[in-house]
């Protein structure tokens, strides 16, 4: 279940009163008249099952409730009501599939965004990885996987291009291109200054290196695992399962190969430098890729549920 707290301008609310009546799955009605002082108005509360949710959000937009008004959602972790449970089982669906666009789109926004603290993420996971492949240790390139922050913009670049949205669309591919810009600059010194200090040689990068000698030799497997990582993180976000995130991100070889290509750099070894760009390329591509065509699938799933979000007089079948 989620928690509505709105604040409507009062010659809105019994249109907003309405759009909640006719929604499936809501309950818990409150209205305090003119409760609210800034912005003026009345406080409207209400609880909505997941799976009619952003139905009633669209509704409540669609008023200009957000604009003069006030719309905030939290999720109910716990609710022991029989009305509750009631509203549940009206609404149509599941709510572990239901998917709240604009939950969506405010989580990913603040994970692609980029500030400081994603930046050093982003370096700090690539200077592990690093270490990593010149140890040729599996376990510090999982680490680094687990640590990296990639997968918030490649989120929010899915989902600006499934919502039309250009401006976050565009802040998220800044953010990921920038992160992974900084990472490889910042990586590249940072080898040069373990060779300085006899911890990084140049024969470390050539010699074999069974554990992590795929970060720079791309193959079709590549791009299939990218393909189903970007389909398991974009569930993971519409779902709220955020711990299948962390399988996502040790799935994907894209930190590690960044990290490859920034310590092949500094040795001038071209081949390992490219063979490492086309490795992060094809996973970055992949995970886009497959996150848009998840989020159209979604979005046609439940475009398909619309007409059902809509309560009807008693006695009137369900179709």
């Amino acid at each position: 279940m989620l928690h509505l707290r709105m604040i409507t301008p009062a010659e809105r609310t019994e249109a907003v009163l309405a759009l909640i009546g006719r929604t499936v799955g809501t309950t818990h009605l409150v209205v305090l008249p003119g409760a609210a002082r800034d912005p003026a108005g009345d406080l409207v509360t209400c609880d909505v099952a997941r799976e009619a949710g952003d139905e009633l959000l669209h509704g409540l937009r669609k008023l200009g409730i957000d604009q003069d008004g006030s719309i905030a959602v939290e999720d109910i972790e716990l609710s022991l009501s029989r009305r509750a449970d009631a509203a549940e089982e009206e609404a149509p669906g599941e709510a572990a599939d239901a998917v709240i666009w604009e939950q969506l789109s405010e989580v990913t926004q603040e994970d692609s965004t980029l500030t400081i603290t994603y930046a050093a993420f982003m370096i700090v996971a690539t200077m592990i990885a690093a270490c990593g492949v010149v140890l040729d240790n599996a376990v510090l390139i999982v680490g680094a996987m687990a640590v990296g922050p990639e997968f918030g913009p490649l989120a929010g670049i899915c989902t600006g291009l499934v919502r039309r949205s250009a401006r976050q669309a565009r802040r998220s591919l800044v953010a990921l291109l920038v992160g992974f810009a900084a990472a490889i600059v910042a990586t590249t010194a940072f080898s040069l200054g373990m060779n300085a200090l006899g911890l990084f040689e140049a024969s470390m990068l050539d010699s074999p290196r069974p554990n992590t000698s795929f970060i720079w030799q791309p193959d079709p497997f590549s791009f299939v695992v990218a393909l189903l990582a970007g389909v398991a993180g974009v569930l993971s976000l519409t779902s709220a399962k955020s711990g299948a995130l962390v399988g996502v991100a040790i799935s994907v070889t894209t930190v590690p190969a960044a990290a490859n290509a920034a310590v092949a750099l500094s040795y001038g070894d071209l081949g390992q430098m490219w063979g490492s760009t086309e490795q992060l390329l094809l996973n970055l591509g992949g995970i886009v890729l497959a996150g848009v065509l998840t989020l159209l699938g979604w979005k046609l799933v439940w475009r398909t549920q619309a007409g059902r979000m809509i309560r009807r007089p008693p006695g009137t079948p369900r179709r």
